[in-house]
């Protein structure tokens, strides 16, 4: 059997076993992803799996890139690529990305055994990246400070030391009035 005999085969199986599966995602007849744990679960994380012109007979481009890691840290993502390249060396030749999504499922766990979630940077890690021992530099992303509801009530209420409510507490009133005389006597 040729190649993309070979291919058209896996594709057929995987469209029949992954149907209505929301974990799998067909990107194109080549590239796929697969979801391995639950969409809240900090320990889940994102496969994207795509075949080179010779799969199964060369390995396939695993990646973890998506957004949908972005809280996973390089070096997590450097361990599940290496344990993902081993399964890949140990079926080369063979069909297998049922092998590899259900091998990631079962060993979520451990591939996640280090794992705590990055809040404040961007990390990007491809397959290449791991064969080649380079890492990617993370890009910090400065986060604004979310004040809660009960927090932002409580900074409404507050006083000066004479008293008197801040500067500009009443701005929605204000723009309220401003507006209906706009419309009372037609501002433009």
């Amino acid at each position: 059997m040729t190649a993309n005999e070979d291919q058209e085969m896996e594709l057929e199986a995987l469209r029949s076993i992954y149907e209505g599966d929301d974990c799998f995602k067909e990107l194109s007849p080549v590239s796929f992803q697969f979801r391995i744990g639950d969409l809240d679960d900090s320990r889940s994380f994102l496969l994207e799996v795509s075949w080179a012109e010779n799969y199964p007979e060369t390995a396939p481009h695993i990646s973890l890139d998506s957004f949908f890691n972005n809280r996973i840290s390089l070096e997590t993502k450097q361990y599940i690529l290496s344990k993902l390249s081993e399964q890949v060396e140990t079926n080369l030749g063979t069909a297998m990305m049922y092998t590899l999504f259900e091998w990631a499922k079962e060993n979520q766990e451990t591939l996640m055994e280090n794992h705590q979630p990055v809040t404040s940077a961007v990390t990007l890690i491809s397959n290449s990246d791991v064969m080649n021992n380079s890492t990617t530099a993370s890009k910090k992303k400065e986060k604004k400070e979310q004040l809660t509801k009960a927090q932002k009530r409580k900074l409404i209420g507050r006083t000066d030391n004479k008293g008197e409510l801040p500067r500009g507490w009443d701005w929605v009133d204000v723009i309220k009035h401003v507006s209906s005389l706009c419309v009372k006597y037609t501002c433009i």
